[in-house]
């Protein structure tokens, strides 16, 4: 028996599998007993007496941590789900194409792997948080002031916020200015430099909660997923994840779909026919394809929220970790 614990759940889609297998299923039992008991009089003056005792039992066939389970054992006995933990710890198959061959997109697979967490704007919020607590310990005298190249120069006025003037506020103006703080290395750290850390990150993963699975020691190997917020099953907001488990990567499972895998491209030329015909028309189809392949090569270079070659992604139904239990050892993660 596997004990999971669930960091995130597709309930939808587990649902919309489960019932494919099953031809139906059953969404919910619930079953109530309740005793009431009043006295009500109406004199003023008079106390009301009132009394409910009774239990409620409801069972949610439908939550991830019960539905799921059955799903993933009913695909994997009528072969829809592979287990390819060991196929992605060897660097050979992604070099050599046995994952994309053996694996297409839409195939369902779980992988046990090394994972870590990314949230841009958690990243945000912990850097605006760090600002307001060095300068609050500078302003009550508890830290020296910083002595930088700036020191010299008038205090900075806080960021003005872009929400005044009507425009989108970005995740990197939650940073206020400060004068800067020098690391051990003599390197200073100052308010933009933290705003451009934030751009970057905000950059490469669209603002919200991330896995990235690194099966091998190489750290090009890359196998992304976006866990998705709303109507999935997310157990808790950003601060509270990454207060319960931290930067470091963890053994997790993910379940899902193969989303797409990245093709080799190292670069991009404009298309040689023109984006118009003879009667100066525009070539939608054409149009779309230069645009996709434009993204396609940033995304090779790791500008876009894309996979790099030969990485891929994943559409997760579920991502988990198996609680451990005597007998039964665990992958172990090498630093």
């Amino acid at each position: 028996m596997i004990l999971r614990e669930f960091l995130y759940v597709d309930t939808d889609k587990v649902r919309s599998m489960q019932a494919q297998l099953d031809g139906g299923i059953f969404e919910e039992e619930r079953e109530t007993t309740k005793h009431d008991k009043r006295t009500e009089a109406g004199l003023r003056g008079v106390a009301n007496h009132y009394q409910n005792w009774g239990t409620e039992r409801y069972m949610h066939k439908s939550l991830g941590d019960a539905l799921f389970p059955t799903l993933e054992n009913s695909m994997e006995s009528e072969g829809f789900l592979e287990d390819i933990t060991d196929i992605v710890a060897d660097p050979a198959n992604w070099h050599s194409g046995a994952i994309q061959r053996d694996f297409p997109a839409g195939t369902v697979v779980r992988i046990t792997a090394p994972g870590r967490l990314f949230d841009a704007r958690y990243i945000a919020t912990v850097f605006s948080s760090f600002v307001a607590t060095y300068t609050g310990l500078e302003g009550i005298g508890a830290l020296p002031a910083t002595s930088t190249s700036q020191g010299n120069k008038k205090p900075q006025r806080p960021a003005k916020s872009n929400t005044a003037l009507g425009e989108k506020k970005e995740l990197e103006d939650l940073i206020p200015d400060f004068s800067g703080i020098k690391s051990d290395t003599g390197t200073v750290f100052t308010s933009t430099h933290l705003r451009a850390l934030v751009k970057l990150c905000r950059g490469l993963f669209s603002p919200g909660l991330h896995f990235n699975a690194m099966p091998t020691s190489d750290d090009k190997l890359l196998i992304g997923s976006r866990l998705q917020e709303g109507r999935q099953f997310l157990d808790g907001d950003p601060e509270i994840l990454f207060a319960r488990y931290g930067f470091e990567p963890q053994a997790w499972t993910i379940v899902g779909t193969v989303g797409h895998y990245s093709r080799e491209l190292s670069s991009f030329q404009s298309p040689s026919q023109k984006l118009v015909d003879e009667n100066s028309k525009l070539m939608r189809g054409r149009t779309s394809t230069f645009i996709n392949d434009f993204l396609h090569y940033l995304g090779t270079q790791g500008f876009t929220d894309l996979p790099q070659y030969p990485g891929f992604s994943v559409v997760p139904l579920a991502v988990y970790r198996t609680i451990p239990s005597k007998g039964r050892t665990s992958l172990t993660i090498q630093h």
